[in-house]
C-alpha cells in the first residue's frame, strides 16, 4: 500500500513540476478551458436566475376547487377534511360563498345589481397549493379533484407554467448540447498537450522503459497533468462566472429598483460548483488518457 501511494505522490509532484515549468504555455490552455466551460455553465446558472425570478414574480400556481352550489355545511367539511389529508396538498384556504360575494361587490361596480339578486349565485371554493409545481403534477392533481362528489369544477391556471417549463427544458437542452460540443474542444486541447509532452520527453521514456518502468508508471504523471489542467480550467470557468455575475448583478439592482422588484443574480451553488470542478478534471483526464494510449506504444527502446 505505502509503494502505491508513493507512486501516486511521485506522479503527483511530477505532473506539477510539468505544469510550472512551461506556466505561459499551460496558462493559456487553462484560460482556453476556462473560457469554453464558461458558456454553458453560465448560461445554466442563467436559466436557474430566471426560474427563480419567475417564481418570484408570477407566483405559484394555484387550484381553484368550486364546490357546488346545494354543498351542505356537512359536505363542505368532508371536502376539508379530505384535503388537510392529501399527501400531493401543501396548504388551502376556504372562501365562503358569503365572503366571495362581498369581494366581488366591493371589487366591482355592480354592487346594486347583485343586491337585487335572490340567491348569491357563487359557490363555496377552496384554493389550494401544490407540493409539486411540475405541469403535469398539478395537472394530475387538478382531474383527482375533479372527480370527487360534490364538486362542480377544478380550475388551474397552468398556461403560464407550462410555457416555463418548455422554456426552460429547451434551454437546458441548448446547454447540454454547448457542453457537449465544449467537452470535445476540452479533450482535444489536452490530447495536443499531452502528445507535445510525449514528444519531447521521447529519451526519458524511453530510458524509463530501459530500466525497468512499466507502461503504467510512465502514464501516471501525464494523467494527473491532465486531471490537473483540466481542473484549473473549471475553476477558471468558475471564477469568470462569479466576476461576470458580480459585474451584471449591481448594475441589475439598479435598474430594477426603478420597478420595485427584489431581484438579485445567484452564483453557482456548492454541488454545481464541485460538479464543474469534477466534470472538467475528468475531461482533462480522459484526453490524457487517449493521448497516452495513442502515442506510448509508439515508444520503445531502440
Amino acid at each position: 500500500m505505502s509503494v502505491w501511494l508513493s507512486h501516486h505522490l511521485h506522479a503527483f509532484v511530477l505532473a506539477l513540476k510539468r505544469l510550472a515549468g512551461a506556466p505561459i504555455g499551460n496558462l493559456l490552455s487553462i484560460i482556453v478551458i476556462g473560457i469554453a466551460f464558461s458558456l454553458p455553465a453560465g448560461i445554466y446558472m442563467l436559466l436557474e436566475n430566471l426560474q427563480a425570478f419567475s417564481r418570484q414574480v408570477s407566483g405559484a400556481p394555484q387550484l381553484s376547487l368550486f364546490l357546488k352550489l346545494d354543498a351542505s355545511t356537512d359536505e363542505v367539511e368532508q371536502i376539508e377534511s379530505r384535503l388537510k389529508q392529501h399527501p400531493k396538498i401543501a396548504s388551502f384556504e376556504f372562501i365562503a360563498k358569503e365572503s366571495a360575494l362581498e369581494q366581488f361587490k366591493q371589487g366591482s361596480e355592480l354592487a346594486d345589481v347583485v343586491d337585487t339578486l335572490e340567491q348569491n349565485p357563487l359557490p363555496d371554493a377552496f384554493l389550494i397549493n401544490a407540493r409539486s409545481l411540475s405541469p403535469g403534477a398539478l395537472e394530475e392533481l387538478r382531474a383527482e379533484l375533479q372527480s370527487w362528489t360534490n364538486v362542480e369544477h377544478v380550475q388551474l391556471d397552468s398556461a403560464w407554467a407550462k410555457r416555463l417549463d418548455s422554456l426552460l427544458k429547451l434551454g437546458r437542452l441548448a446547454v447540454l448540447m454547448l457542453a457537449a460540443l465544449l467537452s470535445f474542444a476540452l479533450v482535444a486541447v489536452t490530447f495536443n498537450t499531452i502528445r507535445l509532452q510525449i514528444l519531447t520527453k521521447r529519451d526519458e521514456i524511453e530510458v524509463s522503459k530501459l530500466i525497468g518502468a512499466t507502461n503504467g508508471f510512465i502514464r501516471r504523471p501525464f494523467l494527473y497533468f491532465g486531471a490537473m489542467q483540466g481542473m484549473a480550467g473549471g475553476l477558471a470557468a468558475w471564477l469568470i462566472i462569479f466576476l461576470g455575475i458580480h459585474l451584471i448583478d449591481d448594475e441589475l439592482m439598479s435598474l430594477m429598483q426603478l420597478y420595485e422588484i427584489d431581484l438579485r443574480l445567484y452564483h453557482l451553488s456548492p454541488e454545481d460548483s464541485l460538479g464543474l470542478l469534477l466534470f472538467s478534471a475528468c475531461l482533462g483526464w480522459a484526453g490524457a488518457w487517449l493521448s497516452v494510449a495513442n502515442h506510448l506504444w509508439q515508444i520503445e527502446p531502440r
